[in-house]
């Protein structure tokens, strides 16, 4: 997801947020989102954009499949979502495809996996999540099962569209449903955040802060609070 000059003043502010800000608000909401294991690998540690979904299965071998030819399907600021099932042993994410999704302005790329050639990544500047790093090749060892469905992300549900957030703390998800209203409360947490620490910094202490704030209701929502 690009930033666009047309798009809503809740959007543009909520580029700025970050996974813990995020997480908060999906927790208010009773929403999961949190990519366990999942986390930055290469190139700069943030993303931003709404999810393409690609699915990998187990090889094949009366019909083979590929495993990388889904690139020139995505459009520039959106985020490459590979799920091969949490696989350590192989990879579906390398330096060709780094490089060519930097050159086309992809917003990043995060693999419920391992991925590989993350210095070419690096070189690029290209935002590359995983649950981590290893050489061998998915070529003859998995292949694309499905574009465009729902995968899995660590222990979170990715659709087409859901909004994904990568900083150096990980990874959340949020539907795409659920983004303004997701991101909206992210935005008022903060404001509330920002006036408890000011409170602190000028003397108040900081169990009086909170509890003049409300710190310890800020990720219950009212129905989490009447349950």
């Amino acid at each position: 997801m690009t930033s666009d000059v047309n798009e809503p003043q809740w959007l543009s502010q909520a580029r700025s947020l970050s996974t813990a800000e995020v997480s908060d608000a999906l927790d208010f909401f009773n929403l999961p989102g949190s990519a366990l294991g999942v986390r930055p690998v290469a190139g700069p540690a943030r993303i931003f954009g709404q999810a393409f979904t690609v699915r990998f299965a187990a090889i094949d071998h009366s019909r083979p499949g590929t495993v990388g030819d889904f690139l020139d399907r995505l459009k520039p600021g959106s985020v490459a979502v590979m799920d091969n099932g949490g696989r350590l042993d192989c990879t579906v994410w390398g330096g060709i495809l780094s490089q060519l999704a930097a050159q086309k302005r992809i917003g990043g790329t995060v693999v419920n996996g391992v991925c590989r050639d993350t210095a070419e990544a690096d070189e690029v500047g290209y935002p590359l999540y995983a649950c981590g790093k290893f050489m061998r090749t998915g070529k003859d060892r998995v292949q694309v099962e499905a574009y465009e469905q729902p995968v899995m992300l660590g222990d979170v549900r990715v659709c087409q569209g859901d909004l994904v957030i990568g900083d150096a703390d990980g990874v959340v998800v949020v539907p795409h449903l659920r983004m303004q209203e997701v991101l909206t409360r992210a935005l008022e947490t903060r404001v509330v955040e920002a006036q408890i620490l000011d409170a602190a910094l000028a003397g108040m202490p900081l169990a009086e802060a909170r509890k003049k704030y409300g710190y310890h209701t800020l990720q219950r929502s009212a129905t989490t609070l009447t349950a």
